[in-house]
């Protein structure tokens, strides 16, 4: 049997964001295949375990630094090695910029490029983290898995060899929420009948402030928008909203088991992020039947297709009218949120664990 090493450190993360969801959800998924291999998590020390919604599905070994330290060492020093925390692996999977040294052969997540398209938007220390990412996973990665086809060509383009790029979408498990269920998270965050929703990270790639400036265009008869999600960085939550007074509600952080039925419960789901790898939150909205509103132009657009409205994420206008055509068109919500949940039906978890379990069939033999 195959003994795989992955990554999963980023489950700690304060802010874990997709990266944490994904890995877990592709690691679960390749665990239930009959010719499974035998999967171990890495990461750093730590004196408690993960949110509970966050806890790996794998066994976890634990290197004896901290985060901080650790990721310092497997970037700049390149050591320790996978293997003097796991013992002998036959492949090392990093599932997120945190690439780790090792003598096994290695496989990198690429969930996106951001760093080199908005500089601004990372920290100095952050930008030098992911610029080092790349730089060794263009050096050492044997095979690259991207959730996307745009990311796959992103990472072609800035010199990444096309032969070793694999295209590895994430999927969704479907969840159909009953309506005692929708109508308790209504009544658990004071929401009405009629609401755009936004779940995600705030952080300024994901664009909140056109998507408050929509809002705001389409006067004071719009629907209520409802964020979802946790803080970020470089973004005041408060801020960005306070322009709609009334008619927002922040709600943090939703955990995973609700969040099926908050999807089911908005009218438009609006995410006119700058770049996405993939777009996880745009699939669990469609995956409900709620009609999308996204960016051209990036990996959401490739993962919508006709299933969703796809705008110039630049233009408040362009996104205000997305969102008011269909806030005024039950006929069209309806058509789009049948087609996106017919287009979420492809995506499937097994499908990801298939592909992911062929990449370290290939590097294993």
């Amino acid at each position: 049997m195959t003994r795989v090493a992955a990554v999963v450190e980023q489950c700690w993360h304060a802010v874990p964001g997709g990266t944490a969801i994904s890995t877990n959800a592709q690691l679960a998924a390749v665990l239930a295949l009959d010719d499974a291999p035998d999967l171990v998590g890495v990461a750093a020390r730590h004196r408690h375990p993960p949110p509970s919604d966050l806890v790996p599905p794998v066994p976890v070994r634990h290197a004896p630094l901290p985060r901080r330290a650790l990721y310092a060492g497997w970037l700049w020093a390149r050591r320790p090695s996978v293997e003097s925390i796991t013992g002998p692996v036959d492949v090392v999977h990093a599932t997120s910029a945190a690439v780790p040294p090792t003598a096994a052969p290695l496989v990198v997540t690429v969930h996106d490029l951001a760093f080199l398209h908005f500089p601004d938007h990372a920290s100095r220390n952050g930008q030098r983290f992911f610029e080092r990412s790349w730089q060794i996973t263009k050096r050492e990665a044997d095979l690259v898995l991207c959730p996307s086809r745009a990311t796959a060509d992103d990472c072609i383009s800035h010199g990444l060899s096309a032969d070793r790029a694999r295209v590895v979408p994430w999927g969704v498990q479907p969840v159909e929420p009953s309506t005692e269920q929708i109508a308790a998270l209504r009544r658990r965050h004071g929401l009405g009948d009629e609401f755009v929703l936004f779940v995600g990270t705030v952080e300024p790639r994901k664009n909140l402030r056109r998507l408050v400036g929509a809002l705001q265009r389409l006067g004071p008869t719009a629907p209520l928008l409802v964020v979802a999600g946790p803080a970020g960085w470089d973004d005041d939550i408060t801020a960005i909203t306070a322009p709609l007074g009334e008619r927002v509600r922040t709600i943090g952080y939703v955990p995973a088991a609700d969040l099926p039925a908050l999807h089911a419960a908005a009218t438009v789901f609006a995410w006119p992020s700058l770049l996405e790898g993939f777009g996880l939150p745009v699939l669990d909205a469609m995956a409900q039947g709620v009609p999308v509103v996204t960016s051209a132009g990036t990996a959401t657009e490739e993962v919508v297709g006709a299933g969703g409205v796809c705008v110039d994420p630049r233009s408040v206008e362009a996104i205000a009218d997305a969102i008011g055509d269909l806030i005024a068109s039950p006929q069209l919500r309806g058509h789009l949120g049948a087609a996106g949940r017919a287009r979420a039906a492809g995506y499937t978890w097994q499908r990801t664990a298939e592909l992911t379990a062929a990449a370290y069939r290939e590097l294993a033999e």
